[in-house]
């Protein structure tokens, strides 16, 4: 057993994180938190691929019971409930609707799978499931004049990438060293501990550290970083990773209400349609297989055709490819479990242990963002014959940076929020809001008037939010902050985007 007790020397860890996804760094807060001295780098931006690149949601996930994935289903109820207590400013409730049409699922499954959905997760504070009438919700519905009836079920939102980065903070509060833009050059075992070698992608600086185990969250890299940690030996096995490829679309706002659909699609599989920025409409996902990720996850043609042809089923006023604003795609590191199908791939995580020498690593395969904390949790259980830890679980039961408050409480936070900076737009005080909580507070000190604020750079972001991000988050590179940090980006002009490009290069030369 290994003590949990600072080392003397600055470069022993008690646990070096490989990848700055959502699972990394709920593995880096959860072991921090415990008293364990952390590590965890990131050759990218954190949240620079999948975990920016999901539905937003935070979600039991309805389909899954059709593959029986009963324990993930129940496990990802009781996250959901879980991460709205510590995360009310990023994330929040959301009704969905889901429209019955004939010659798809008939509607006492549909009425079972939801029955099931009410329940199976354990206490669930959210509203359950309903039969209703379309045509007599309070705005119009945006779809076609002959879908009159459907379901409505309760499941929540998150900004993924911002819940990646306050996982991240409160790592570091922790006590946890995050090293950005920052990649595993070489890993080898070696004197019962992990000797790594690390260079920072941007300065090309190089360090040595050493680790008592190492966590591989690389994500679509998993296999790849799993080959350099542990190198196959004859007669030796890799676990397998299938990539599978989730695309989106971002276009003009759909339909009026704060409720998203769910719609069945006749290939069997369901496309979402979500209120998204205030003006926008989100609709995703596909499930395509990726063969490698050599040039990043990228959406094809036939993938936008697809999801324009699933929501424009439903729509009185069909959608085309020149009503896309915005378009991004993430691949899903999958366990694989040969399965001809993506779509039946389990979403469920598999964690696999490789303890040479008695020296481990552990690589996370899967996963999906609403389980992230729970699968933190499932890694220090497996660490656990390595490590000694001065508590338990307990990431549950703290706010992440920024939600100190309940979730009940959240409008009049923003209230105050906005009566103590009265001077200031509203509409981006709300938007700041969902972004920080009680941490925009801390942004915007004694600013009371839009010029104390620095420059404007269009879309809601202001010079003194980006120095903020730059400081205390890791931003790098302008994208970082105009796609990820906050989604600004969506709201401004090309010229707009290039024009902050230009500052942000000339403010931060050595970031870029």
């Amino acid at each position: 057993m290994t003590s949990a007790t600072p080392a003397i020397n600055p470069d022993i860890y008690d646990l070096l994180i490989i990848g700055g996804g959502i699972n990394g760094a709920g593995v880096a807060r959860d072991a921090a938190g415990r008293g364990l001295k952390v590590a965890l780098c990131e050759q990218n931006d954190f949240a620079g691929a999948t975990s920016s690149a999901s539905t937003k949601l935070i979600h039991g996930g309805l389909r899954y019971l059709e593959y029986y994935e009963f324990r993930l289903v129940a496990e990802a109820l009781a996250e959901r409930e879980h991460l709205l207590n510590i995360a009310p400013h990023i994330a929040w409730p959301l009704r969905f609707v889901m429209p019955h049409v004939q010659g798809l699922r008939p509607r006492w499954m549909i009425r079972l799978g939801l029955w099931l959905y009410d329940h199976i997760g354990g206490r669930i504070t959210l509203p359950h499931s309903q039969a209703i009438a379309l045509d007599r919700m309070g705005a119009p519905s945006g779809l076609r004049a002959d879908i009159t009836r459907g379901f409505a079920y309760s499941d929540a939102w998150v900004d993924d990438a911002r819940l990646v980065i306050l996982n991240l903070l409160s790592a570091q509060e922790h006590g946890a060293d995050i090293l950005a833009r920052t990649r595993l050059v070489d890993a080898k075992r070696h004197n019962g501990m992990w000797q790594c070698e690390l260079e920072n992608t941007i300065t090309g600086a190089r360090r040595n550290l050493t680790a008592r185990a190492v966590v591989n969250s690389a994500g679509p890299w998993v296999a790849k970083m799993d080959l350099l940690l542990n190198p196959t030996e004859q007669g030796s096995k890799h676990a397998a990773v299938k990539l599978v490829r989730g695309s989106h679309i971002v276009v003009p706002r759909l339909f009026e209400g704060e409720h998203a659909y769910i719609l069945q699609n006749d290939d069997k599989r369901i496309v979402f349609m979500i209120p998204y920025e205030d003006k926008f409409t989100l609709i995703g996902t596909t499930d395509v297989p990726q063969e490698n990720m050599d040039n990043g996850a990228k959406i094809s043609t036939k993938e936008e055709a697809y999801l324009l042809r699933a929501v424009n089923q439903y729509l009185a006023l069909p959608i085309a490819h020149s009503d896309i604003v915005w378009r991004y795609a993430g691949v899903r590191p999958l366990f694989d479990d040969e399965s001809d199908d993506p779509s039946a791939v389990t979403r469920d995580y598999t964690l696999v242990l490789q303890d040479a020498e008695n020296i481990p690593c552990v690589s996370v395969y899967g996963g999906k963002i609403t389980t992230y904390r729970r699968l933190a949790e499932s890694v220090l259980d497996k660490l656990a014959p390595w490590t000694t830890t001065r508590r338990g679980s307990w990431s549950n039961q703290e706010a992440l940076p920024g939600g100190q408050f309940k979730r009940a409480d959240r409008a009049r936070e923003l209230d105050y929020l906005k009566k103590k900076y009265a001077q200031l737009d509203a509409h981006f005080l709300t938007r700041l809001f969902g972004r920080h909580g009680r941490n925009a507070h801390e942004i915007l000190k004694e600013a009371q008037t839009p010029a104390e604020l620095g420059r404007d750079f269009g879309g809601g972001l202001v010079q003194r939010e980006v120095d903020y991000l730059i400081t205390h988050e890791w931003a790098c590179q302008p994208d970082d902050i105009l796609w990820r940090r906050t989604k600004c980006g969506l709201h401004m002009s090309q010229q707009q985007r290039a024009d902050f490009a230009i500052w942000f290069n000339e403010r931060c030369p050595r970031r870029s």
